[in-house]
């Protein structure tokens, strides 16, 4: 399976990635060894997983998310849609 996940950083603002291991993935930002942006921004919180059958599908949604505004993508992540666990 393919995820794209939306994490909460200590400062506030909110990271979307794409991985196949996401319970890996956010413990590698928290250790500071994940994405350059979420370095500096440590503990992260994860808030939003969406799962997909395809690299292309996730990573278009990823790319989806990234183009939301703030309000919007705290608007997804409230709403609890296709939110969840791996």
């Amino acid at each position: 399976m393919h995820y794209v996940y939306v994490l909460e950083c200590a400062d506030g603002t909110l990271y979307t990635g794409y991985t196949t291991d996401v319970e890996r993935r956010v413990a590698e930002h928290d250790a500071g060894e994940g994405a350059k942006y979420t370095r500096g921004r440590t503990p992260v919180e994860l808030r939003h997983v969406e799962s997909f059958e395809t690299k292309s599908a996730a990573m278009s949604r990823e790319h989806a998310i990234k183009q939301l505004s703030r309000t919007e993508k705290e608007q997804l992540v409230a709403s609890g849609e296709a939110a969840g666990s791996p």
